[in-house]
C-alpha cells in the first residue's frame, strides 16, 4: 500500500499497551474477556480544527459537530455498570472532542474515581483552557494521568512542563506530546485516515481503494462511548459508521456481546476488513491488544 506519509509510532503507545495488557479481565458470569480501555467522548465539540483531523473538513463539522455534552444520568449509569464488572482498566476522556470544554468534567472524574477506585483515569487535552488551578482540580478529582497535546510550538512544551512542575506532579502523572511538527514528520502523531474521513481534510489522507487483509485488535479491547450513548467499534470511526448499540437503551455487556460486536471482533481478528468503515481504513490496529485477541480466540 502506498501512503503519502511515513508511519510514525507515538511513544505513548508503549505505556498504554503495557497498562492494557496487564488489565485483561473476564466477566464473572459468562467468562468472556472484557475491554481494558473505556474511551468516553463526552461532547460533540472542540475548539480546534487541526489540519490532520476530520474537523478541518467543513462537511464533517456540518454533520457531526454540536455543543451537546454527555448527560449526568448516562455518565453515572456507565460507571455504575463498570463498577458491577469490577473494572480496573483505563477510563479515558478523549475521543472526537476537547474534554475540558465540558464544565462537568471534574464532577465526572470524581464520580468515576468513586465508583472505580482501581481504574486508571486519564484525560487527553489540547491544553488551551488549562491553567494551574484547573490542573490541580483535575488531580484532586481523581485523575491518574493527563496527556497534553501541544499544537502551537516548542514554547508551549516549556509552558506546560513548567505548569506541571509548579503544581508538583509526578513524572508518571502527565505526558506532554509534540503535535506541532510538520507534515513530513507526521505532525508528531501516529497518522491514519480516520476510518476514511480524511480525504477532504486540510491535510488529505486518501481512503483505501482496496481493504487491508491484516488483523485489527481494537474491538477486542476497546469500548468507545460517544456523548449521546452510542457505542462505536473504535476511535478511528469518525464517520460513526459502525454503531454497536446505545447505552441509553442497552446495558454495556449486552452491547459488548451483541451480534454486531462479536462479528466485527471476529472478522478483524482474522484480517477480514470487508465491511464499513474498516474497508477504507488504513489503521494498523495491532500495536495494542494482542493478549485480548488471544483470549477471545479461546472462546
Amino acid at each position: 500500500m502506498k501512503e503519502n506519509y511515513k508511519k510514525f509510532i507515538d511513544p505513548n503507545i508503549k505505556r498504554k499497551s503495557e497498562i492494557i495488557q496487564n488489565s485483561l479481565q473476564y466477566d464473572r458470569n459468562n467468562k468472556v474477556p472484557l475491554f481494558s480501555l473505556v474511551e468516553i467522548s463526552d461532547s460533540g465539540t472542540c475548539n480546534r480544527a487541526c489540519s490532520f483531523c476530520p474537523r478541518s473538513d467543513k462537511d464533517w463539522i456540518n454533520e457531526f459537530d454540536n455543543k451537546e455534552f454527555i448527560k449526568s444520568e448516562l455518565h453515572e449509569s456507565i460507571v455504575s455498570q463498570l463498577q458491577d464488572l469490577n473494572y480496573n482498566g483505563i477510563v479515558v476522556y478523549s475521543g472526537f472532542n476537547e474534554p475540558l470544554l465540558n464544565k462537568e468534567i471534574y464532577k465526572n472524574i470524581t464520580q468515576t474515581r468513586s465508583y472505580l477506585p482501581g481504574a486508571k483515569i486519564e484525560l487527553i487535552t489540547n491544553g488551551d483552557v488549562l491553567n494551574e488551578k484547573r490542573l490541580l482540580k483535575l488531580f484532586e478529582a481523581g485523575l491518574s494521568t493527563l496527556l497534553i497535546s501541544v499544537y502551537d510550538g516548542p514554547e508551549d512544551m516549556i509552558k506546560f512542563e513548567k505548569m506541571c512542575n509548579n503544581v508538583k506532579l509526578e513524572k508518571d502523572q502527565y505526558v506532554i506530546r509534540k503535535r506541532y511538527l510538520p507534515p513530513e514528520e507526521n505532525f508528531g502523531i501516529t497518522m491514519s485516515n480516520r476510518g476514511g474521513l480524511m480525504e477532504n481534510a486540510e491535510h488529505s489522507v486518501p481512503s483505501l481503494k482496496k481493504s487491508l487483509n491484516t488483523p485489527c485488535f481494537y474491538p477486542s479491547y476497546t469500548l468507545f462511548i460517544d456523548y449521546n450513548g452510542d457505542v462505536l467499534m473504535c476511535s478511528h470511526d469518525w464517520g460513526k459508521k459502525n454503531i454497536l448499540g446505545n447505552l441509553n437503551k442497552e446495558k454495556i455487556m449486552d452491547v459488548w456481546l451483541s451480534n454486531n460486536a462479536m462479528m466485527s471482533r471476529k472478522n478483524l481478528s482474522k484480517g477480514n476488513r470487508e465491511f464499513s468503515p474498516c474497508n477504507v481504513c488504513d489503521a494498523g490496529g495491532t500495536l495494542i491488544g494482542k493478549k485480548h485477541v488471544e483470549a477471545w480466540e479461546k472462546i
